[in-house]
């Protein structure tokens, strides 16, 4: 098998100048499907991003002496993600196109527009937890509930269009436009989380709360007419994705027969009853649960996840998820919250910002305004990487642009473990807020790096039920990193974060870079070192 990647690998590098040369000859994406396409996934994730910042908002109001609601409902999403994403993922590739995306827009908006709604139930009645317990709990509950099948269904759509369609419309056009597409999905993601909460910011400070509620849950349900549309015309737009469609029928069709066929065969053993009782009997009650979960979708998910080539790329990937060095991708959020603070009374005004990073910053001094540059700064580099990827990989593989993009943001972090011993405190929040805004620029072409491995290693039968194994692999990481916060939670031993944090992220580029060791059998090309140049030549 390592064979087979080192030669897919290499031959996709040596034919690299060979399809820029006849990259004229190709035929051209269709530009009004790409359009539709990108405005598509804009439309959705825009809607994504809204409710995971408007949420926090809208809990802390609900319960302003308190962040347990806030962080009930990080734990349900979360949760929910890493138990049901390899399920969701094995569910979407068993099914059409059209069904995925009828199931994912339809579930996405309706989940949305029921917890919007129920959220404006709540904020009608101020002082409702006092008057009625058992309606707000209801409420509350429901809001959780519909939310978390929302960012489900939201996996689903991310899991079709970045891990399937991205990669079926590519096929048979040079490697770069599968690059150029990758970095503009990454770029409409991130832009979506960086402008999103201004907007929700600035209905909430000049209109209300409950504004902000009632337009989230009306561009759901405007949005996804218009969505479907948009995607759909996609579908028909381009043979590809159609001749893919028909393929996965096939392989459906294929898998149901197969399943039919090995339920026909335990079926002869089943007429002598003496003989299946006497088996029966001998297996015992936990080995027959074992088998029982051996056989569900939940384990043969990531049995297929585990089996894969990338599978260490995509571990080192998710580990990334478990640190605190980072700041929430939302650079306008202090202003926005600023804005918002006479409306929503916030009591701890160092641990509602979401982060034990900023909590500290804040802790040590650090003016408001001063971590909100910071952030600005952060989501600039990381934007800045979606444009600096291609360029990088257009030189070398993404395999090698990988390691290189990972070890410099290794590089960035080793400014945060240093701030650690530094004294004084202003001059170490700004190494440890300079050090992880520059790292964004190799974490996101590391992200980038992975995901175009993904595709273009894993599989086409497999792509779903990967992409949701990994999905699901990074929340459970996400959670393991908020609950450490959680258990962490003295700003004074912020450095043990630190440090557990770096830990993992080193653990993380060891993978890779052993991943890397084994497809190409060297790190470096020493022979091209001019010191070491005349070594090996002799």
């Amino acid at each position: 098998m390592e064979e087979e990647t080192e030669t897919r690998v290499f031959l996709s590098n040596e034919q690299h100048q060979e399809e820029e040369e006849e990259e004229e000859e190709e035929p051209s994406l269709p530009r009004s499907m790409v359009i539709s396409l990108y405005l598509g996934y804009f439309l959705a994730r825009w809607g994504a991003r809204t409710w995971e910042f408007s949420v926090a908002l809208y809990m802390i109001y609900l319960w302003p002496n308190s962040l347990f609601l806030t962080a009930m409902y990080g734990v349900v999403e979360s949760g929910s993600a890493t138990l049901f994403g390899p399920i969701v993922g094995q569910m979407i590739d068993g099914m059409s196109y059209v069904k995925v995306l009828r199931l994912w827009l339809v579930t996405q908006n309706l989940s949305f527009i029921v917890a919007g709604g129920a959220v404006v139930a709540l904020l009608v009645v101020p002082d409702l937890k006092s008057q009625n317990f058992p309606v707000f709990a209801t409420l509350v509950v429901l809001t959780n509930l519909s939310g978390a099948i929302g960012v489900l269904s939201t996996l689903a759509g991310t899991v079709l269009i970045e891990r399937d369609w991205v990669v079926v419309m590519s096929e048979g056009h040079s490697p770069a436009v599968l690059t150029r597409m990758n970095s503009v999905i990454r770029g409409i993601d991130l832009s979506s989380k960086l402008l999103s909460p201004v907007i929700t910011g600035l209905i909430i400070s000049f209109v209300s709360l409950r504004a902000s509620a009632i337009t989230f849950a009306a561009w759901a349900t405007i949005t996804v007419w218009i969505e479907y549309w948009l995607f759909i015309s996609v579908y028909n737009g381009v043979p590809a994705i159609v001749q893919s469609d028909e393929r996965r029928s096939l392989r459906s069709s294929q898998s149901q027969a197969e399943e039919t066929d090995s339920a026909s065969s335990f079926y002869v053993p089943l007429l002598h009853e003496e003989e299946s009782y006497r088996n029966t009997q001998s297996r015992s009650r936990i080995l027959r649960i074992l088998e029982r979960i051996s056989e569900s979708s939940f384990v043969s998910a990531w049995r297929n996840y585990l089996n894969q080539e990338i599978v260490l790329p995509g571990v080192s990937l998710a580990l990334l998820f478990f640190t605190v060095l980072r700041f929430p991708f939302y650079p306008l959020v202090l202003f926005v919250l600023a804005l918002v603070s006479h409306r929503i009374h916030i009591v701890s005004s160092r641990y509602s910002f979401g982060t034990l990073m900023t909590a500290t910053l804040e802790w040590k001094g650090i003016p408001t305004y001063i971590i909100g540059i910071g952030r600005g700064i952060s989501a600039g580099v990381g934007l800045a990487a979606t444009v600096l990827y291609p360029l990088m990989q257009s030189r070398i593989s993404p395999l090698r642009t990988g390691v290189w993009s990972f070890w410099s943001q290794w590089t960035c972090l080793l400014v945060c473990v240093g701030s650690i011993w530094v004294e004084k405190e202003k001059i170490a929040s700004y190494m440890l807020m300079a050090g992880v805004a520059a790292s964004r620029l190799g974490l996101w072409m590391f992200d980038l790096a992975v995901i175009q491995q993904m595709q273009d290693l894993v599989p086409e039968s497999d792509r779903c039920v990967v992409g949701g194994v990994q999905n699901s692999l990074q929340s459970a990481l996400d959670l393991m990193a908020n609950l450490l916060g959680i258990i962490v939670s003295n700003p004074k031993d912020f450095w043990m974060l630190t440090l557990i944090s770096f830990a993992t992220v080193s653990l993380a580029g060891i993978l890779y870079t052993i991943h890397l060791y084994r497809i190409r059998k060297h790190l470096f090309h020493l022979e091209k070192i001019p010191l070491l140049n005349n070594f090996f030549a002799s």
